[in-house]
């Protein structure tokens, strides 16, 4: 399986480490990374310089050829990972992708609005073309045998924190938020009604209710020390959830989703995870409502 990468990132080169590496981990095997391309930027969101030569020699260190087009990657591929690190473009960089009918990963955050997520699985769909994305944070091995009842049991609630920055052009969670927003829908899975957020300059707490009836929270970090965790509460315990353990998960789950064609999260899922926080950002600006997430899903669009 032969792949290309669109963007230079920490994500890209860490990525290609992993499956390049002499001896790749499990799941990782027949799967390398061989060219890669990246646009220019957006300054207010761009590695500086020097970051960008290191991550660009790391990918050439490991065997990887910098081309000079989305074009010319595609035509050495089987599939893609799109890791530009800024939303805004994503989709733009994705058309070449879908009319070439590759199987892609889009990192996060997949669009700097909630009308640029909708664009993008639209638009896939009509192309047919399998679209996959998602925090590594997902993988934290504890997360996912919580997710299948092996630490607590049922699970009642959960609460997840992490770091959460602000990206002027960007809805505010969508930038890293994003990571301990999909912690909690890893443990909790959709349904969730309504969110609430207490907007402050430190921190974001967001509180959203499940249909079911179950509460989930989300704290966003913005001073103090930085992290990600949490806990969750179940029918025989309350546990935590566990730190951040590397890409080596997520990369194994992108490369059999290249051999399968199949996203392992759906995309009604993902758009309901990003629709979790455009509601956010839509109750921060009216001092905390609720904020349903139907709002979002239909006739309410919060741009940046």
């Amino acid at each position: 399986m032969r792949v290309g990468i669109i963007g230079l990132s920490v994500h890209s080169a860490d990525f290609t480490k992993l499956l390049n590496a002499d001896t790749p981990g499990e799941g990782l095997r027949d799967c390398r990374v061989v060219a890669f391309f990246h646009p220019q930027g957006n300054a207010d969101v761009e590695f500086p310089a020097e970051q960008l030569a290191e991550f660009s020699d790391t990918m050439a260190g490991h065997g990887v050829e910098r081309l000079d087009s989305i074009e010319a990657v595609l035509d050495r591929v089987d599939a893609v990972m799109v890791l530009t690190n800024d939303g805004r473009p994503h989709l733009e960089q994705l058309m070449p992708v879908f009319n070439a009918a590759k199987p892609v990963f889009v990192d996060k955050p997949l669009a700097a609005d909630w009308a640029g997520v909708v664009a993008i699985f639209d638009t896939a769909a009509k192309y047919g073309v399998p679209v996959f994305s998602s925090s590594a944070l997902r993988y934290v091995k504890r997360t996912q045998d919580i997710r299948l009842g092996k630490v607590v049991g049922q699970v009642f609630g959960a609460e997840t924190y992490g770091p959460a920055p602000l990206q002027a052009s960007h809805v505010d969670l969508f930038w890293d938020g994003i990571h301990g927003v999909e912690s909690l829908y890893t443990i909790l899975g959709t349904g969730c009604e309504w969110v609430s957020c207490t907007h402050t300059p430190g921190c974001d707490v967001v509180v959203g209710r499940w249909r079911d009836g179950r509460v989930g929270m989300f704290r966003g970090l913005r001073q103090g020390k930085m992290g990600f965790g949490g806990t969750v509460y179940g029918s025989q315990g309350i546990a935590d959830i566990g730190p951040f353990e590397g890409y080596g998960l997520l990369v194994a789950a992108i490369v059999e989703f290249f051999r399968t064609g199949k996203p392992p999260v759906t995309p009604e899922e993902t758009l309901e995870i990003y629709a979790f926080m455009a509601a956010a950002e839509a109750s921060k600006r009216r001092d905390g409502d609720r904020v349903g997430l139907g709002e979002i899903n239909g006739k309410l669009r919060v741009e940046s």
